[in-house]
């Protein structure tokens, strides 16, 4: 993830009362004041598009 991106909601509540968190371990780490829970996310990368036949 970049840092611009940001989740929209809480991958466990599925709330979207999610506040930036102090990265750990490299990746961007949010919290949900909701479940109180806090996660991290990380980009690994593009998948290929698939080819069109036509």
């Amino acid at each position: 993830m970049t840092e611009r991106s940001q989740p929209n909601h809480c991958p466990y509540c599925g709330d979207d009362n999610l506040w930036p968190r102090e990265a750990e371990q490299g990746l961007s780490a949010w919290e949900c004041r909701s479940c109180l829970r806090s996660f991290g996310l990380k980009m690994l990368g593009m998948i290929p598009r698939p080819e069109v036949k036509s």
